[in-house]
């Protein structure tokens, strides 16, 4: 690796700490602060870091970050929440305060500037009780906070930034060194040069404000500066022409020779539940996406998904509506395929499960695992139900994990620690309406041996890959422990059986069959499936999910695919979404809480506006919150006032002014200022794409809009056509210019925005051929409706989401949820209930008590989801759970049922 630096760039001294505290060998080159060293950039970027595999980093912030993860340490989610902060609040304010400071000389007037900033952290610094930021061992934000404050606390007096946290940083050896490095003793006048040559900040006010949801990439930021150079080079590139139109996908995709063939998953969604706005976020819809962005690109690229259907799940959910288990799948893989639909998911395929070709692989790569010696014949303990000798789907038994003490853990895996659990190693164990008890399996399967293997290809996978921080630190923490083995038979009959004539009765459990899937899919999709599935060297696999389904993608499958030794793809990228929560709690169809699939499209408003909104607030690197009164703010500001207007009003001055033909343009230094700034948010839209960054590149679509807002408001066209000959003209390049970034914008909206995208295009009747010249090599931003191109009917393509409107649907979806000042109380749950349900048996079944129970379960549930959102208290979410888990108790009396798990309740502390 090598770090490229500058003197005085006090960027340069969080990178330059970062590999001094971590150790790292970096070979660190100084250069000018006018070198430019990342090649596709046509500005100076420092600190650069080139990586073994040619790609460049060139935010100080990702460059530490990444220091860290090369020496071993993962950055958690608090880290990750500080890093955010110091990007988009503390660091704004930090370089107004060193531009007064260092080139105006007013450091005595700076408090003004970060005292706001500087009061959030030391309020924070007064709650912990940690040496560092986030623990007890120094952190990769400890590092940046400390060299972020460093240079303007070297003259500037002593501001109170918590002394004793700022000392210990400060006085670590590693750090000294750094500064050394950077400002070479000089202070301030070193920082002169760098900072001479940086736009003047904004002056603006500074917010005060805890780390939350928003990530650096919504930070505000300052008019770009752009060079001659830069405005230059887009001039020519406006004047290029368009690319020949290309061809129309052929189905079936295959993989070319001389073509980048991208193999595209998104988790199989699970079939007999309703997908809610969480799941499709997640997967479905992030995974669509980048599939469109990738076409764009013109990538050779297959997108499969479909239902998962096997399992007691099904056999459950038969059961209780009266069906069998196929025609459970039936109906609710066509429940399925309508939202995907109406969310415009754009599948090459969406297959199921429940095929021939499921059997036939699953069976296939099971043999070779048994030929291989990869399988062990041992016995499990499962959970059954003892009144209809019925064996328990392990993800409806909830209980307290044994790892972590997670009061919520399924029967399956713990979502807080994220490990691999057997249902019957869940302490005070609940399941609803059925009474498990514990029985012996024999002659079930378990894989072991791959552990060697895995790491190997663990190590290629997350270095040369994209894989998404918390898929990384998921998966290595499963490789800290040791792999276990884990059963991959069921004694149940929905199912892929078993092929083995002394396993004849049982079928294969889901965590193994089901990522099978992808290759029957796929085989369902066309017969040549196996130049996808079994072509490493020409394909590379993406796989889209929640983190609660890495560990299947990155350990569980790739075990089964290399142990069956048969030349298989394995996932390159592995692209992990965070949680998307409801308002401030969490999404439930048998409450009624939340926006499930099925219930979007009532709402009236489009599916264009609710993938926008979901893609804005995608879930990055923490969990985020969909939320009524932020969506519609959304909609008003961003699409309506900010987007909608500047494409309406470009092409309504086309139609008023010039009889619906776009003007001749004479460029002059002004638009090709424009035409530079427009093409840099391109670069910056496609450099995020390429990384999967979906939500941050959205920005990016957004800044251009907003530049064009601007443009237009400064040139007043609607003035100037009113004036002589030379102000028509003006009028002329304004509107020429604005109609053409309009067009660019509905090709970068296409992933986003499908319907809108082509509705611009439609109302500006652009070219097909500009949908595959935008997005070519770092961005092409060319002129595609050259003057005297005529322009279609315009018309607004937004509409405002009143606040009625929206109340309104905030109460519809909001189910028994209570308010968070509710939630927050740490009042007693009480349940009234009549004289004669206290006198009832233990094994008697009181039904208007059970009613009245269930519903204080209900409640409770909701109070301690509430309190976990917002970070209460250990003690008194503790407390609260222990009510929980009372309430549960009585709820079990209530319905005749053993109150079996009440002993380890009672020593929950």
């Amino acid at each position: 690796m090598k770090l490229f630096v500058s003197e005085g760039n006090p960027h340069c001294l969080k990178v330059l700490a970062a590999v001094e505290v971590t150790g790292v060998h970096c070979e660190a080159q100084y250069v000018s602060h006018e070198e430019k060293v990342v090649p596709f950039l046509s500005r100076p970027a420092l600190p650069a870091l080139l990586l073994p595999n040619g790609q460049h980093l060139f935010s100080s912030n990702a460059i530490c970050r990444y220091m860290f993860e090369v020496s071993g340490v993962e950055s958690t989610e608090l880290c990750n929440q500080w890093l955010e902060w110091e990007a988009t609040d503390l660091q704004p304010a930090l370089l107004q305060a060193l531009h007064m400071t260092v080139l105006q000389g007013k450091g005595s007037e700076v408090s003004k500037v970060i005292q706001g900033p500087l009061n959030y952290l030391v309020q924070s610094l007064s709650k912990i009780n940690t040496p560092y930021l986030t623990g007890e061992a120094v952190s990769v934000a400890d590092v940046v906070l400390w060299a972020a404050l460093y240079p303007i606390l070297l003259d500037s007096g002593r501001f109170d930034v918590g002394d004793l946290w700022f000392d210990r940083v400060n006085g670590m050896h590693a750090c000294q060194t750094a500064a050394q490095k950077v400002l070479q003793g000089k202070g301030h006048e070193c920082m002169k040069s760098y900072m001479q040559r940086q736009p003047a900040p904004q002056i603006s006010q500074c917010r005060d404000m805890q780390p939350s949801n928003s990530t650096p990439a919504e930070a505000d930021e300052g008019e770009r500066l752009v060079s001659e150079e830069e405005i230059e080079a887009a001039a020519l590139t406006w004047n290029k022409g368009l690319s020949p139109q290309a061809t129309e996908r052929k189905h079936p995709i295959l993989p070319q020779e001389g073509k980048r063939n991208i193999l595209l998953t998104s988790a199989l969604p699970y079939v007999n539940n309703v997908p809610h706005l969480g799941n499709i976020i997640g997967c479905v819809l992030s995974a669509d996406v980048f599939s469109r962005y990738g076409r764009l690109r013109g990538w050779n690229l297959l997108f499969v998904c479909g239902t998962d259907e096997y399992g007691t799940a099904t056999e459950n959910k038969a059961r209780e509506e009266g069906l069998t288990p196929q025609q459970i799948c039936d109906k609710y893989h066509a429940v399925h395929s309508s939202i995907y639909k109406w969310f415009q998911i754009d599948f090459d395929f969406f297959g199921r499960t429940t095929t021939e070709k499921q059997t036939e692989i699953a069976q296939d790569i099971f043999w070779r695992l048994h030929k291989n010696d990869f399988l062990v014949e041992d016995t499990v303990e499962q959970l059954c139900c003892e009144n209809c000798k019925r064996f328990l789907a392990d993800r409806f038994v909830e209980g307290i994990c044994p790892h972590c003490s997670y009061p919520e853990a399924r029967g399956d895996q713990c979502d807080k620690c994220g490990r691999l659990i057997n249902a019957v190693e869940l302490k005070a164990r609940q399941v609803m309406e059925l009474i498990p008890v514990v029985i012996l399996l024999h002659n079930s399967l378990f894989p072991f041996g791959l552990e060697s293997q895995l790491e190997q290809w663990l190590d290629k996978s997350t270095s040369g890959g994209d894989w998404t921080p918390n898929a990384k630190q998921i998966t290595r923490s499963w490789l800290r422990d040791g792999l276990k083995p884990r059963c991959i038979t069921r004694d149940l009959h929905w199912g892929t059986p078993v092929p083995h004539p002394d396993f004849k009765e049982k079928v294969f459990y889901v965590w193994f069959d089901a990522p099978i899937g992808y290759l029957s899919i796929t085989a369902n999709y066309t017969d040549k499936w196996e130049k996808w599935w079994k072509n490493p060297q020409q394909v590379e696999l993406y796989n889209f999910m929640a983190k609660d389904n890495v560990p299947f993608h990155s350990v569980v499958f790739p075990c089964s695919l290399l142990g069956a030794q048969d030349n298989y793809t394995l996932v390159n990228h592995l692209v992990a979404t965070e949680y998307l929560n409801y308002e401030d709690t969490k999404f439930s169809k048998s409450r009624g809480v939340g926006v499930f699939g099925d219930m979007a499209k009532d709402t009236g408003i489009p599916s264009d506006v609710w993938r926008f909104y979901l893609l804005y607030v995608r879930p990055e690197g923490q969990d985020s919150a969909f939320s009524w009164a932020d969506m519609a703010m959304k909609n008003n500001s961003e699409l309506l006032n900010n987007l909608g207007n500047f494409i309406n009003r470009a092409g309504m001055f086309v139609m008023k002014f010039f009889e619906g033909c776009v003007p001749v343009m004479d460029l002059q230094h002004e638009d090709k200022r424009l035409l530079a700034l427009v093409g840099w948010e391109l670069q910056q839209y496609i450099q995020l794409m390429d990384k999967v960054k979906i939500r941050d590149a959205l920005k990016h679509i957004l800044n251009i809009s907003r530049h064009g807002n601007q443009y237009i408001q400064v040139n007043e066209p609607w003035k100037k056509i009113k004036g002589g000959d030379t102000e028509r003209q003006r009028a002329g390049t304004v509107t020429g210019v604005s109609v053409n970034i309009a067009c660019l914008l509905s090709v970068m909206l296409l992933p986003y925005m499908p319907t809108v995208s082509q509705t611009i295009r439609d109302q500006l009747n652009a070219p097909q051929s500009c949908i595959n010249t935008m997005l070519q090599g770092t961005g092409t931003f060319v002129c595609a409706l050259s003057a005297g191109h005529r322009v279609g009917t315009v018309s607004p393509l937004f509409q405002k989401l009143e606040a009625d409107q929206i109340e309104a649907l905030k109460k519809k979806f909001g189910g028994q949820q209570k308010t968070a000042q509710n939630a927050a109380s740490a009042q007693p749950v009480t349940v009234p209930v009549p004289a004669a349900a206290e006198v009832t048996t233990v094994n008697g079944v009181d039904s208007e008590k059970a009613k009245q129970l269930t519903q204080a379960v209900a409640e409770q549930g909701d109070k301690v989801r509430a309190l976990k959102a917002q970070k209460a208290e250990k003690a008194v979410i503790t407390a609260e759970v222990a009510k929980l888990l009372d309430l549960k108790k009585q709820l079990a009396v209530a319905e005749g049922k053993s109150p079996e798990p009440a002993p380890q309740k009672s020593k929950k502390k």
